[in-house]
């Protein structure tokens, strides 16, 4: 099972959330504030991080920005602010998911298990490519080269810090350049959600990434829009 922190403030919360994760064999760690939520990070090195947003002192918003300027481990919010403007902007923060409160302890341990699956890579499919000789050794896409075994992307020789949505999101899109999916198909496929209305889940997610891997996120070579559909995989050649 997995090792996670929860950044939370609210006692009862704390107490709930804990106890739903620990029976199902978590290992759970307790943060009141950003502040000490940083210091534990460093020394429990969990898995995946529950974060609040409005905590006291630095905000979870904050929280989050900090842990991604150094680390790729999997963040869910977990907030009672559920309007799409909280959303969005803590998605863009760097968060891989968003859970509006209350959440009873099945919704958590599958956003957790569908967060924590995103950094593993598909070992069925790279076992059937290798098997056939193909898919050997890493990608290469215009200036970016995937590596789909060690889940390294490099930009120019540089190896490029994606959070694990970010990250699974490339990997999905470049698995089939040209092939144009739905934001519910990714949503659905990336995130394992159904929920029609998380697909701003992964408008956040592909404003995150083609920060990342575009020389200009305003026009996108690799990340293409399909105005009124959806996104595909389309580096120049």
């Amino acid at each position: 099972m997995a090792r996670v922190l929860l950044i939370e403030d609210d006692l009862a919360v704390q107490k709930g959330v804990t106890l739903a994760l620990r029976r199902r064999g978590h290992e759970v760690e307790v943060a009141a504030s950003g502040e000490t939520g940083l210091l534990v990070l460093e020394r429990h090195r969990p898995d995946l991080v529950l974060l609040d947003l409005m905590l006291p002192g630095m905000s979870g918003l904050e929280v989050c920005r900090r842990i991604r300027e150094s680390k790729q481990v999997p963040i869910i919010i977990l907030s009672a602010r559920g309007d799409d403007i909280d959303m969005v902007v803590g998605l863009e923060a760097g968060a891989d998911d968003y859970i509006v409160k209350p959440a009873v302890g099945e919704v958590l341990e599958a956003r957790i298990k569908a967060v924590l699956r995103r950094v593993v890579p598909a070992q069925d499919d790279e076992a059937e490519r290798t098997a056939s000789g193909g898919g050997v050794g890493p990608e290469r896409h215009g200036d970016l080269t995937i590596d789909r075994v060690a889940l390294i992307v490099g930009r120019d020789g540089a190896e490029l810090p994606l959070a694990p949505s970010e990250l699974k999101l490339l990997l999905f899109l470049s698995a089939a350049p040209g092939q144009v999916y739905s934001r519910q198909q990714l949503l659905e496929q990336v995130w394992e959600h159904s929920f029609y209305g998380d697909v701003r889940l992964v408008d956040a997610c592909v404003t995150r990434l083609r920060a990342k891997v575009e020389d200009d996120p305003r026009a996108p070579v690799y990340v293409r829009t399909v105005r009124g559909f959806g996104y595909r995989f389309g580096p120049v050649a």
